[in-house]
């Protein structure tokens, strides 16, 4: 069989069946430390706050966390205060000049703009786990268990957490750099898969435990699912592509160019990152609600809304922020004057477009065309989960059609492959898919 040939030629491939096994390893110590309680806690008295991360916003942070966060892990907080860091430094990367400079100076900034990321990290968990604590605290007396106190016991836990949100950083990094993919969201997206079976489990049995037609509507529901998992692949995918023709040029006695190609250009540059953004921004209304149990004061009514994913507020404020963020990422990742001068020193041209500004213009208005619709589905995905919710499917398997789950599995799984089938490749392989080709989420065929 083909599948069986392909794994054959993986793991004759010295380099990539020792990045396989790393990215493998690592994430085994991620999901080891994920089941490691805090010290001073009771596993067994966690009752209620697995229950509040059953339902949600809080939910949303447990399936980041890979379920860490309910299980009061050393790694409870997970990547999401690195997320919010990198969200608040690029958006300084727009508004401040000493930013912009850096952005400008290639490696050597890109450095130091992950110096700066990195100590915001640290800054936000010293925030959150005060906050997490305090949560945990209120939880566990509802259930009459005990928890340690005292000053010592929040410094030293504000420590672990910190630290190992940061270790869980490190393992993305590591991931990234010697293993296979994007190491922080390949994590993101094993804590996604985690809670995948026992969802699906709780729906089957959820469904069979109706009085007629439950095997039809799992069955059906399965089918929607496969549906969805389709548009988001489109999503991902999608390109416009801009004809490219570049002049003829004599070299010694070979004639160069002359050739037609193409610009692709994705309809969705952003990627997931949007939603991951637009996430990052949700969870702000829950850590000013310090997690409590407080009903009173103008500050809860005003946020408690915001922390219902099934609710109108949430869903509207969400849509906006991805529509919002789907084009503040597209701009920062796509440089029309840098494509048009690259073309331009190449003697490329678009075929009735002057070279230059009027080019880059062009481009820009394309973007700007293809963008809107991209960020318009990527939104509605973002929101299917409270419709499929509002259809009767149970919270935890209502996660996967759509939103953040679906996005950041189908997104990652595909450059995952990407990068392996590029490895095959170089090595005159046959790749993973019958034609030896697969369309990665860079937008191009490789």
């Amino acid at each position: 069989m083909r599948a069986i040939d392909t794994l054959k030629n993986i793991w004759k491939i010295e380099d990539l069946k020792n990045r396989i096994t790393l990215t493998l390893l690592l994430i085994l110590v991620y999901r080891f430390l994920s089941v490691i309680t805090l010290p001073g806690i009771d596993p067994s008295a966690l009752g209620a706050l697995q229950a509040q991360t059953s339902g949600g916003i809080m939910s949303l942070l447990d399936m980041f966390s890979g379920g860490a966060f309910s299980n009061a892990s050393i790694v409870a907080l997970g990547i999401m205060p690195y997320i919010s860091a990198s969200i608040v430094i690029q958006l300084l990367g727009i508004a401040v000049p000493y930013f912009q400079k850096l952005q400008r100076e290639g490696e050597s900034g890109r450095r130091k703009i992950n110096q700066y990321t990195r100590y915001l990290t640290i800054a936000v968990l010293l925030l959150q786990a005060p906050a997490y604590l305090a949560n945990l605290h209120s939880q566990m007396h509802q259930v009459g268990a005990s928890i340690a106190g005292g000053l010592w016991f929040t410094v030293s836990s504000t420590i672990i957490l910190a630290g190992g949100s940061m270790f869980v950083l490190w393992l993305g990094e590591k991931i990234t750099d010697k293993g296979v993919g994007n190491g922080i969201s390949f994590i993101i997206m094993v804590g996604i898969i985690a809670r995948l079976p026992q969802a699906s489990v709780q729906e089957f049995i959820s469904r069979m435990g109706e009085a007629s037609g439950g095997l039809v509507m799992f069955l059906l529901e399965i089918i929607v699912l496969l549906a969805v998992i389709a548009g988001a692949i489109l999503l991902v995918q999608g390109t416009r592509r801009i004809p490219v023709q570049y002049a003829k040029q004599m070299v010694g006695n070979r004639q160069y160019g002359g050739a037609r190609q193409y610009i692709p250009l994705k309809v969705n540059a952003a990627n997931v990152m949007p939603i991951i953004f637009a996430q990052a921004i949700m969870f702000i209304p829950v850590s000013i609600l310090g997690f409590g149990n407080n009903t009173d004061g103008l500050m809860y009514k005003v946020f408690a809304p915001l922390t219902d994913i099934n609710g109108f507020w949430y869903n509207f404020i969400n849509v906006v922020l991805i529509i919002m963020f789907t084009y503040f990422y597209t701009a920062i990742t796509i440089n029309p004057k840098q494509m048009a001068e690259d073309l331009k020193r190449n003697n490329g041209f678009i075929p009735g477009i002057k070279p230059g500004k009027k080019t880059a213009e062009y481009i820009d208005e394309i973007m700007s065309r293809i963008t809107l619709p991209g960020a318009i589905f990527l939104a509605l995905v973002a929101i299917l989960p409270a419709f499929a919710k509002f259809f009767g499917i149970q919270q935890g398997f209502a996660s996967f059609f759509g939103g953040t789950s679906l996005l950041i599995l189908v997104g990652v799984v595909l450059d995952t492959l990407q990068q392996v089938e590029s490895h095959l490749l170089m090595r005159h392989y046959d790749g993973l898919l019958k034609s030896g080709r697969i369309k990665g989420r860079s937008g191009q065929m490789y």
